[in-house]
């Protein structure tokens, strides 16, 4: 146990090194922080504060796959390069805030319209947040009040949320997604960590293709299919890659070790 505990502290001590500049620890995001992206492609220069994007309003509501994969926004922030103009033709966040898409039985704001004029802000300002929104922090805590609990991240264990049916994500639009067969779903095979003592990972499909499918992962994640043809290390995942591609900035963060390394040492 003290041997497991010490790698424990060692791999800790190694995600603070590679997060730190000058010495300094990074700063952990509030819980209504975790998982917000910051859009600025081009509202600066248009006179408009950066569109305020949090993950942990749209995971509740919306399956990952649905947007990065049928909706198409690239999995890392400005990538996708969204104008005001792609919303107006029913792209990217126009595919649902176009004030007739449901969710609900309620529609869904437009969020960018050719009629509104540039002194009208109040709508804008819903998505381009001119300063810290009071209210966001309120509707987070009220929101997350009945959900199941985590220690990390947004505080939320959003795979038990969804196992008990407190949230149910729609992982299908109407002229959007394609319905294709389902691909038989692999077993939970066992990941071998190189760092002697501690737990083996179980990687569980089933968890992750409820809200991935299949092609948010492969191939542009990991290029092979079967177990062990992509080679990576916890330096790779701290780094943002692999696994560290959404777990550390959208799903749980690498903190939670036990969350991945389950398997009891032997």
């Amino acid at each position: 146990m003290k041997k497991l505990l010490l790698v424990l502290l060692l791999l800790l001590f190694t995600v603070q090194g590679l997060n730190a500049q000058g010495g300094v620890k990074k700063k952990r995001p509030r819980a209504y922080d975790y998982g917000q992206v910051v859009i600025s492609n081009f509202s600066v220069d248009a006179g408009l504060s950066p569109v305020v994007f949090d993950h942990w309003v749209h995971r509740s509501k919306y399956t990952c796959r649905l947007c990065h994969v049928d909706i198409a926004f690239e999995m890392q922030a400005n990538a996708t390069e969204i104008t005001a103009a792609d919303n107006m033709q029913g792209f990217y966040c126009g595919t649902c805030h176009n004030g007739t898409t449901l969710y609900q039985g309620k529609a869904i704001f437009a969020s960018c319209d050719p009629a509104l004029k540039t002194s009208d802000r109040v709508r804008c300002e819903r998505c381009h947040l001119p300063q810290k929104d009071p209210q966001r922090k309120k509707d987070f805590y009220a929101f997350i009040k009945t959900l199941p609990s985590e220690r990390f991240g947004n505080k939320v264990n959003w795979e038990q949320a969804e196992i008990e049916g407190q949230i149910e994500p729609i992982d299908f639009l109407d002229g959007v997604s394609v319905k294709n067969p389902s691909l038989p779903i692999q077993k939970d095979f066992t990941l071998q960590p190189k760092v002697e003592g501690m737990p083996n990972i179980i990687f569980s499909h089933k968890k992750h293709t409820t809200w991935n499918g299949c092609q948010t992962c492969h191939p542009e994640i990991f290029v092979g299919i079967k177990k062990g043809s992509t080679k990576y290390s916890m330096i790779d995942i701290f780094a943002g890659k692999y696994c560290g591609v959404c777990h550390g900035k959208v799903a749980f963060p690498l903190k939670g070790c036990q969350r991945c390394h389950t398997e009891p040492v032997q």
